[in-house]
């Protein structure tokens, strides 16, 4: 039975399938070196809740991610976000975590105005199947590839999040993730340590560490014609967590998908409605 999370500490493991990895534009270089994560905090049966901001800071959808251990070890994942202007977001995950986490299956749907490509994409690493259903506003036709395709062993679609809650503190790790338009191709990813900001934990206070996503995108970069200075907001995606021996994630800040909407997302707690006056009896 999936335990509810009450505390901010308690809220580590609900990240185990939140999406940093969004449906990138694959114009790639060839992947560099990079290794599959050591597990330091094994990931165990979750319930827990996320809330969406605008970056104005305006509620614009609210997110629940489920997670359960199964015989043999394999732990299965689900985050689900659900927009007020009635996108989805859908996102399973399967991995292992014997030593190292190995991914072993994905499943993704993005849906509705929140996303400027409706997707549909999915990859088994035991048969290497792939499919894939996109399309591209409302009056282009949807495209369907399939096809297979050999997973490397340090790819973490939906699980970015989770390996830096792994990583020793101060470290930085590259890792992969597939990108689908449509065929799957492979893209490193940098996670790197930051700054910190102060965090409040109801009346007490602490550290939170600010890591930055970076994917390798020097070919999108020059097909932008953005050769010298940032990239755009799109390409830009932080994430905050708490600065303790066991961590914890506090924030993000991104798109879930390439050209999509800057998101924020933090952690929303369940609380009891006020309890209803007892009513009066009108008879004895």
């Amino acid at each position: 039975m999936l335990r509810r999370l009450n505390t901010i500490a308690d809220y580590r493991d609900v990240y185990a399938g939140f999406t940093i990895m969004v449906v990138l534009v694959a114009f790639l270089h060839s992947p560099a070196s990079a290794a599959p994560v050591a597990v330091r905090f094994p990931e165990g049966a979750t319930h827990g809740f996320l809330l969406v901001r605008s970056l104005a800071g305006e509620i614009i959808g609210q997110g629940e991610v489920t997670q359960r251990v199964k015989e043999g070890g394999l732990v299965e994942s689900q985050l689900v976000f659900n927009f007020n202007d009635g996108s989805l977001h859908d996102e399973k995950v399967a991995f292992s975590q014997k030593g190292v986490f190995t991914l072993i299956s994905y499943h993704l749907i993005q849906r509705g105005p929140s996303f400027p490509e409706q997707v549909d994409v999915f990859i088994d690493r035991g048969t290497g199947e792939y499919r894939v259903r996109s399309k591209v506003g409302a009056d282009e036709k949807e495209e369907v590839r399939t096809g297979t395709f050999d997973l490397p062993n340090d790819v973490y679609n939906g699980m970015v999040v989770t390996m830096m809650l792994n990583l020793p503190k101060g470290a930085s790790e590259a890792v992969h993730i597939l990108a689908f338009r449509p065929e799957p191709e492979v893209i490193k990813v940098d996670i790197l340590p930051t700054d910190q900001r102060t965090v409040r934990i109801g009346g007490l206070s602490r550290k939170a560490v600010q890591y930055v996503f970076k994917p390798d995108i020097g070919m999108i970069q020059k097909w932008l014609g953005i050769i010298i200075g940032e990239l755009p907001d799109q390409f830009h995606y932080h994430c905050w967590v708490l600065a303790d021996k066991i961590p914890s994630f506090v924030h993000y800040e991104g798109p879930l998908q390439l050209m999509g909407p800057i998101v924020q997302i933090e952690l929303l707690s369940p609380g009891l409605l006020p309890k209803p006056q007892l009513a009066k009896r009108t008879s004895r």
